[in-house]
């Protein structure tokens, strides 16, 4: 493949797309409020509908943030193979593979926000951002522009991940 540049380019557009619509249109308010509870921090749920509210542990907060990453991840290969198709782009199947892999693992490490042991709040701390990631006024959010942050380098190799024996046709 001589296009490797624009393929990457192409596929990174294409992965965010799919990230920020997974992220923000697909993921359900639930899974968004009970990602990160644990049993030492349980998260309560009122359902916008019946207004019932319902407290949940470390089993429904993995739960959630499983089925969060899973309907992630398949937008983002929806969106990918669609765009890659109509830009006559062929990704190997096991470079896709990987590449969504990638992008799962990483979600879920990243969105598993267990307060005092998430993966972003450790590294946040160990970077000297922990400041940054506790912000939240001044209409900032620091652990959701970190998070974002940390998402879009994911996917960056993961889009790298996904060039490998691409082809166009």
């Amino acid at each position: 493949m001589t296009h490797r540049p624009a393929v990457f380019a192409a596929l990174l557009g294409l992965t965010r797309a799919g990230s920020a619509v997974g992220d923000f249109w697909v993921q359900s308010d639930f899974c968004a409020r009970v990602k990160g509870a644990s049993d030492e921090h349980p998260v309560t749920f009122t359902d916008p509908l019946t207004k019932e509210e319902s407290t949940h542990g470390t089993a429904s907060g993995r739960a959630a943030c499983l089925h969060h990453c899973l309907t992630y991840v398949a937008t983002q290969a929806i969106v990918a193979g669609i765009g890659a198709r109509a830009l006559g782009i062929r990704v190997h199947p096991v470079a896709a593979a990987a590449a969504l892999a990638l992008s799962f693992g990483t979600h879920y490490a990243a969105d598993r926000r267990v307060p005092g042991k998430g993966l972003l709040e450790k590294l946040a701390d160990k970077t000297g951002k922990g400041g940054f990631y506790r912000l939240a006024d001044f209409g900032i959010n620091g652990a959701f522009h970190l998070d974002g942050a940390f998402h879009h380098g994911c996917e960056t190799v993961a889009a790298l991940i996904a060039t490998t024996n691409a082809t166009t046709r």
